[in-house]
């Protein structure tokens, strides 16, 4: 899998008219984020090794003691279910109603003719539900404070609610890739060093990009421009899903997916840290 999380390779799916598969997807993707059949305890291990790993490698920069209180495991768990609930409930059915109401204007040749553009809403989608669900606990916490956090302090909030859901959506993937068979030597051996661990670069920055454009947000939100913020991430996070339509139109390959994953996620985390560290930013 590489391109963006496999909600949006359905939505692809979807606009070539395959409507069919959505009801049952909803509940299937769901329970997917919980339930491995047929992975091996070593992949499980592995899968989720991996993601706390690479969890750990992103949030290092931006480090505090902050994961030593309470509050912070609360908001990493809020931000966890509650993004993962939203995507399901609310970002699929909503991009399944789109790509309905495109179909009464035009059929599935015309669409898949003009993906580059009518994916777009969906797309969009995928931002706003996400960068909002994560933020729900951080602007709970906010309020408890009275609406009045310093700027490193919301920073980090939006970091580690960021935090825990890249490492969450990680692991899901990890474990995925090795419930359907994916080995060693059957995909490195096959396809070589490079494009057999496609699927793990892709997840190690978008954990990244996950932590980075939540604690713009929270900076944001300490600042007072809480949804101007809010609305630049998730443009952000739109731009990043938009991979996999440049992939399924042939504009890029995989490779060159993942680049594009790894350079926006470097881009975000760059803009995070320089307000993480930047002193007029944190006044």
């Amino acid at each position: 899998q590489t391109g963006g999380s496999p909600q949006n390779n359905t939505i692809i799916a979807y606009m070539a008219g395959r409507q069919d598969i959505m009801g049952a997807y909803i509940v299937d993707l769901f329970i997917s984020g919980f339930y491995f059949p047929g992975i091996s305890w070593s992949g499980l291990l592995i899968g989720i090794g991996l993601g706390i790993l690479f969890g750990a490698i992103w949030y290092l920069p931006y480090w505090t003691p902050a994961l030593a209180r309470p509050s912070s495991w609360a908001i990493i768990t809020v931000s966890t279910i509650l993004t993962w609930s939203a995507i399901c409930f609310i970002q699929v059915p909503l991009q399944s109603l789109t790509t309905q109401a495109l179909n009464i204007f035009w059929d599935q040749t015309i669409l898949m003719r003009w993906i580059l553009l009518a994916i777009i809403p969906q797309i969009l989608y995928s931002g706003l539900v996400q960068e909002g669900s994560k933020m729900v606990p951080v602007v709970f916490f906010w309020w408890r404070k009275d609406k009045k956090l310093d700027p490193k302090t919301g920073l980090i909030a939006g970091a580690v609610a960021g935090l825990g859901f890249g490492v969450f959506e990680a692991v899901w993937i990890h474990n995925s890739l090795f419930a359907s068979g994916w080995s060693w030597n059957t995909s490195v051996g096959t396809t070589g060093l490079i494009f057999g661990l496609l699927p793990f670069w892709e997840r190690f920055f978008t954990v990244a990009f996950h932590t980075a454009s939540s604690a713009i947000a929270g900076w944001g939100l300490a600042k007072g421009r809480g949804w101007q913020f809010y609305l630049i991430v998730s443009f952000a996070h739109a731009l990043l899903n938009y991979s996999i339509v440049l992939y399924t139109a042939n504009y890029l390959d995989q490779l060159q997916v993942s680049i594009y994953v790894a350079v926006l996620s470097l881009i975000t985390t760059a803009v995070a840290l320089w307000l993480r560290y930047n002193k007029e930013s944190r006044t």
